[in-house]
């Protein structure tokens, strides 16, 4: 096994304390003897999702040498409230400790830069590898075993149980519900996210009518008590009177018939999309990455693929998907549908004119027309966000998940961690609030003159009168808290530090196997650099006159085995978006380094 500089792995401190430890504080002494991944994660964060999940397989496999420790370094003020985390761990099964960190102080130590940044630490207490985005999997597991067999022959690897100690079970009819609709019955339909069904309430909003799914993560069709989905979210009532399931989890879309109960895939592999898969073609050979809500609008199904920061859709007559706005760029622009930058776009409405899209990263909302063309009617970009009524301009939202289009041709807007259902009216620009003290609302369905509220985390439907005036909330702003670096006037060194993993080398058989893309907040930011290249570095000049802003850096790289006795190369593409607050200061530094993989990296 190469040699590695040995950097010590420093203490993992967190004021909000340790979860899935049965009230144990946890040191990295507690861990001596075993090899440890430290997730870096935010709940808000799609990638840091899809982590998760990529773990889920390493976790298993090497349960008795591995310990995965959960930090939540939250991005948004909702995320620092403990039991915002506490929700989060159970909403999305995390089986391991977590540390809540809602000052960033473990963050801070380990110069993690963005969500979400994967870290290992070996059985003596060194950090070996850093790796920032989503798709290493396979190189962890392969530096899991190489440090498996080294510290097994060193004496020193420890093999064990692990400290995690599930939580008691809570018995609720409905847990974390994502989305809901009305059946033409009166009856209700609910994604029940966390257990991995379908409940369909009786008219009250309260009483059970019958249950989809086994209630156990899986991807299988048939009869409502063997179908299985993996955190089904968005659903759509289609003219026939079926229903379209985004299966988030699943990377698919279901198709359920309430009259037979009976559940069919009707798009989607159950494996996620990458940079260079198809982009279009028949449903069930396109890869999909967690599709989070699905309208039907302009006859066809539109799909909020928040993985991948696109809208897509689906033909049911035709049977094939393709995207149709966002350039898988995180953002927000607006424009033609194709140049449209999205950030986890995750819940939609559809009216006769337009589209409605709760854009949830940039804690905005949005529409495109029937010309395809995207505008934007609240929010200003990844990093503001708050609770302030009034013109639209000036109105902020926090991580809105869905949107509901009203008959007098406003929209409701599911403010989610404002815990607020929020309105904006086209024909006023304006913004107020409907109702405050709901519980993390995801979504919510219009019922003559009431609204019923999905409350997530209050795990329960909530019936609530449209008010005639609207509730007055005081104003409150909000950025990012991470500190931003401080970088001197000027020429700035860009370079994202990528090294193939174990085994591996850059995959070059069709061109070049790197991509960096580059933009900033404001634009006026960047006097040179924006825009797209194949080189990991670059060389970028701030404008004179800006002293700060953000620095959006998008990077991927495709890595394959390298062994020529293989006959056809498993190859794995390695991917991540960074906003870098930054400071223009003179004593600045004048190159910034960003990791997306390598071994002792010092960035």
């Amino acid at each position: 096994m190469a040699s590695r500089a040995r950097v010590r792995a420093p203490e993992l401190i967190g004021k909000g304390g340790w979860l899935n430890t049965g009230d144990k504080d946890l040191t990295l002494s507690d861990l001596r003897g075993r090899i440890v991944v430290l997730d870096f994660w935010t709940f808000c964060c799609v990638n840091c999702l899809h982590v998760l999940d990529e773990l889920r397989e390493l976790e298993e496999r090497h349960r008795d040498t591995v310990v995965i420790v959960g930090v939540h370094s939250p991005k948004f003020v909702h995320e620092a409230e403990h039991q915002a985390v506490v929700d989060a761990v159970e909403r999305y099964e995390v089986e391991h400790p977590v540390l809540d960190d809602p000052e960033l102080a473990t963050w801070k130590q380990y110069a993690v830069r963005a969500w979400p940044t994967l870290v290992v630490i070996d059985p003596e207490g060194y950090v070996v590898a850093q790796h920032a985005g989503e798709g290493h999997a396979h190189a962890i597991e392969k530096l899991v075993e190489e440090l498996e067999a080294e510290h097994e022959a060193k004496g020193t690897l420890r093999r064990g149980d692990g400290p995690y100690v599930p939580p008691e079970p809570v018995a609720t009819d409905l847990r974390f519900p994502g989305k809901a609709l009305q059946l033409p019955g009166g009856s209700f339909l609910v994604s029940d996210t966390t257990r991995h069904q379908l409940v369909e309430l009786d008219g009250d909003g309260e009483s059970v009518l019958r249950r989809i799914g086994t209630g156990e993560r899986g991807l299988a069709d048939g009869p409502a008590e063997r179908a299985a989905f993996s955190e089904p979210q968005g659903l759509a009532l289609l003219p026939g009177g079926k229903v379209i399931v985004a299966d988030t989890v699943n990377h698919a879309l279901r198709l359920f018939d309430p009259e037979t109960g009976e559940v069919g895939t009707v798009a989607g592999t159950g494996k996620q999309w990458w940079q260079g898969s198809p982009t279009e073609g028949p449903a069930r050979e396109v890869d999909l990455s967690s599709p989070w809500d699905v309208a039907y609008f302009d006859g066809r199904v539109w799909i909020a693929m928040a993985g991948v920061h696109q809208l897509w859709t689906y033909d049911p007559e035709t049977g094939t998907v393709r995207a149709a706005a966002g350039t898988t760029n995180e953002g927000l622009v607006d424009g033609p549908a194709a140049e449209a930058w999205f950030a986890q776009p995750s819940g939609l409405a559809a009216t006769e004119d337009r589209l409605w899209i709760a854009d949830s990263e940039t804690s905005a909302v949005r529409w495109i027309d029937r010309e395809g063309v995207v505008h934007t009617a609240v929010g200003t970009g990844l990093f503001d966000f708050g609770h302030r009524d009034g013109a639209a301009d000036q109105a902020l939202l926090q991580h809105p998940l869905g949107v509901t289009a009203l008959p007098d041709g406003s929209v409701a807007v599911s403010d989610t961690y404002n815990h607020a259902l929020r309105r904006y009216d086209p024909a006023t620009g304006e913004v107020t609030t409907l109702a405050t003290d709901l519980r993390e609302p995801s979504d919510a369905v219009l019922v003559g003159d009431d609204i019923v509220v999905v409350e997530s985390a209050r795990h329960r439907l909530t019936r609530l009168r449209l008010p005639e005036a609207a509730v007055r909330v005081e104003s409150v702003a909000h950025r990012t808290q991470r500190a931003a670096t401080e970088v001197a006037p000027g020429r700035l060194r860009l370079d994202v530090v990528f090294q193939a993993p174990a085994g591996q080398k850059l995959d070059t058989r069709y061109g070049p196997s790197t991509r960096l893309l580059v933009s900033s907040t404001p634009p006026e930011l960047l006097a040179e650099g924006e825009g797209a290249g194949t080189d990991l570095g670059r060389d970028l000049v701030l404008a004179d006159g800006v002293n700060e802003g953000v620095l959006h850096v998008s990077a991927m790289a495709a890595s394959c085995d390298d062994d020529p006795d293989i006959e056809y190369p498993a190859c794995h593409v390695h991917q991540q978006d960074w906003g870098v607050p930054v400071t223009v200061t003179a004593d600045g530094t004048a190159r910034l380094g960003l990791v997306l993989a390598g071994l002792d990296s010092e960035a």
